[in-house]
């Protein structure tokens, strides 16, 4: 029971990296905010924690938005009293070089993957200070540190997460808040399902992402979950501004 009593905002929680988030937490004791812009999504979650008799409280949430931040931090609070961990997991890419990106949708990017970061934790900080401090997790990529063709946009905006969980972790470490970020590699998730959809020969393309790993497969959410889980428990006490990396091997060669 790592996370037992913990209060827990998961952002981009209905589905993939995030659903598995939210149930590892759940299994581990916490109260968990199931946040996602899908409110059915978010609510199967919740309903998926409920059944093992877990707290969980879907909640719809675009996190671009600030009202929204604002929002699911104020309801958070309201409803138990405190918040111990965010994790900053919703996030999405897209193919293009920056020649070939539309500018609307570069910036609709960095809406959800930068400004979503950085808005979620503008509201959290000061909740968590009042309570004495807690965790921030943020879902960066292994594209922060190595490039990967025909995705510039979200190249960049993982880039920029990682540089901002740095900056987090320097500016409120003396509020007791500690600030790390999980860095996956090509992981096994519906968004992923969605790039092979639109690959003209999707086995093909399953097994060249499968190929760049060492170990000579995708990962699972819940691997990264379980990253995410020691990152936002006091397993992880020492860690502040560091990015954990699971990549099955990707950045190795």
């Amino acid at each position: 029971m790592r996370l037992k009593d913990k209060v827990c905002i998961v952002t981009g929680g209905g589905s993939g990296i995030g659903r598995a988030t939210c149930l590892i937490f759940a299994r581990e004791g916490a109260r968990v905010v199931v946040a996602d812009k899908r409110k059915e999504a978010a609510e199967a979650v919740a309903a998926e924690g409920a059944a093992i008799g877990a707290t969980m409280m879907p909640m719809m949430m675009d996190v671009s938005r600030d009202d929204d931040a604002e929002r699911v931090v104020e309801q958070t609070v309201k409803a138990f009293g405190r918040l111990d961990v965010l994790v900053n997991n919703a996030g999405y890419g897209f193919a293009g070089t920056v020649v070939d990106t539309d500018e609307q949708a570069w910036e609709d990017l960095m809406a959800v993957n930068v400004r979503g970061v950085f808005l979620c934790s503008k509201h959290a900080i000061p909740a968590m200070a009042a309570t004495g401090g807690g965790v921030i997790v943020n879902t960066a990529s292994v594209v922060a540190a190595v490039g990967i063709r025909n995705r510039a946009a979200y190249c960049a905006s993982k880039g920029a997460v990682a540089a901002l969980t740095r900056a987090i972790a320097i500016d409120h470490v003396g509020e007791g808040i500690r600030c790390n970020a999980i860095a996956p590699g090509t992981i096994d998730t519906p968004y992923f399902d969605e790039i092979l959809r639109k690959s003209p020969v999707a086995a093909d393309s399953r097994k060249a992402l499968e190929a760049r790993q060492l170990l000579g497969r995708l990962g699972t959410p819940e691997e990264i979950a379980a990253g995410i889980l020691f990152l936002a428990s006091d397993e992880s006490r020492f860690a502040t501004g560091s990015i954990l990396t699971l990549d099955g091997g990707m950045t190795a060669q």
